[in-house]
């Protein structure tokens, strides 16, 4: 059964506690690593300018303690670089995550359907990676 490393289980903390629960159900089934949970203001500054954010500090629900997002990804295997535009895998694996979040009762939005209504190609800004609590 995998397991979140020690780096991915702080990540992880850093998290509302419903997307830890989420997570760590998922991770059973699924191997996966956590990238980021919260972010400082200049680790969010970074993340807009490397064009991996749209969204300038405060806003981001990476922002603030406990997050209200997660970024996280399918695991590879040791010392692999994560493949940021491998969409077919990442899709794969958000569909697992919604599917499981809707089974625990936790309503999230992902980073390729933010509109949520199933057709993953309409974004103007893709983060496949990103999960969120949505109110």
């Amino acid at each position: 059964m995998p397991k979140f490393s020690r780096v991915s289980a702080s990540r992880l903390e850093t998290a509302h506690p419903d997307l830890q629960r989420l997570f760590n159900k998922v991770v059973e089934y699924y191997d996966c690593v956590v990238v980021c949970g919260a972010r400082s203001k200049e680790e969010q500054d970074a993340a807009v300018a490397a064009g991996n954010s749209t969204t300038p500090w405060p806003k981001s629900k990476h922002n603030r303690v406990p997050s209200l997002a997660v970024d996280v990804s399918p695991y590879d295997r040791p010392a692999a670089p994560i493949d940021w535009n491998d969409r077919e895998r990442m899709t794969l694996f958000a569909g697992f995550v919604i599917g499981t979040a809707a089974l625990m009762g936790i309503s999230i939005r992902w980073g390729g359907d933010w509109d949520r209504d199933t057709y993953t190609k309409d974004n103007s800004f893709d983060d496949l990676v990103h999960f969120e609590l949505i109110d």
